[in-house]
């Protein structure tokens, strides 16, 4: 998925959540404060089935949060904090108003990281196509450089090499890039979700079980992920787990507000992903440097010098 479709998701489902919350608190039911959100006639071909599909769900005494999941990985937070709420009865207007500063702390996360990308991600860029500007620096100087590539086995090793390696270049800064970027998950969303159970009034056993069963297995995310060939900004699903039960565990251990103690925890957590997608940026301005240095570098004497080279060699033993 490419970066601007995943942002215009993301911000289509922080904007979702406020809407909901805002009238939901002023006394709509449920079914009814879908139906008016999907009412909207500015929505995206990617959003609208969604927020209808949902709406119809309720409508219909359904699942929406098994609607909600269909809709793509930026669906998940939502869902899941839906289907919590709505199990244990907590008040839906302050949980998902207490969702958006989640979604929208997560939303600085990734713009952070991108902000952060966007530099070496256009050194790279500009300096891919260095080898291709060999052809018309070459004709400045008065050189046929592609009559040098196209016309004799000499040429033509050179042109298929060069190609291959600003291909390769390309390929591996683009492996790198997607590395580098934040994926779709919500730091803290685990211990967020503890935060509404607990507002339902549910034990912390009964909790635990409605959370798991909300959040995808940790099988589904490492699949994920290897897909997309992202880390998430969520960390490890298992050390988030850690971090929660270590919440409880002190709550319980300290008579402490678990919910305080919860809430901190996801701060934390969000915070450390924003310090590791910064980091990751500022690696990757380092790492881009090793396919210039393989790859582009030896293209551009491929395409361009080696070229030049041959030309002046013919023109002094085949003068014209």
């Amino acid at each position: 998925m490419s970066s601007r479709r995943r942002d215009r998701i993301d911000a289509a489902v922080l904007e979702t959540t406020l809407r909901l919350a805002v009238v939901l608190s002023a006394g709509v039911t449920p079914v009814r404060a879908w139906a008016l959100v999907a009412e909207r006639s500015d929505l995206s071909g990617e959003v609208a089935p969604v927020l209808r599909g949902a709406a119809d769900a309720l409508h219909a005494g359904e699942d929406a949060s098994a609607v909600l999941r269909r809709g793509g990985e930026e669906w998940h937070a939502l869902a899941a904090v839906w289907q919590v709420a709505a199990t244990v009865g907590a008040p839906l207007a302050e949980t998902l108003r207490d969702t958006v500063g989640a979604l929208r702390d997560a939303a600085e996360v990734r713009d952070d990281v991108q902000v952060a990308l966007a530099e070496p991600r256009s050194t790279a860029r500009l300096l891919g196509w260095l080898p291709v500007l060999g052809v018309p620096l070459g004709g400045a100087l008065g050189i046929d450089v592609w009559g040098v590539l196209t016309g004799g086995t000499a040429g033509t090793v050179c042109l298929v090499g060069g190609v291959g390696l600003v291909v390769g270049s390309r390929l591996w800064a683009r492996t790198l890039e997607r590395r580098a970027r934040p994926g779709t998950e919500v730091p803290g969303l685990r211990a967020e979700l503890f935060v509404v159970a607990l507002a339902g009034g549910v034990s912390v056993d009964a909790a635990r079980v409605l959370v798991e069963r909300a959040l995808p297995s940790p099988h589904d995310v490492r699949s994920s992920r290897r897909r997309r060939e992202e880390p998430g900004g969520a960390g490890d699903a298992e050390q988030d787990r850690r971090e929660v039960d270590e919440a409880l565990a002190l709550s319980e251990r300290a008579g402490a507000p678990a919910r305080e103690l919860l809430r901190g925890t996801a701060w934390l957590q969000r915070q450390r992903a924003r310090s590791a997608g910064r980091t990751a940026a500022a690696e990757l301005a380092t790492r881009l440097l090793v396919p210039l240095g393989v790859c582009t570098l030896p293209a551009f004497l491929l395409l361009a010098v080696v070229p030049m080279i041959l030309a002046v060699v013919r023109s002094e033993v085949l003068p014209f």
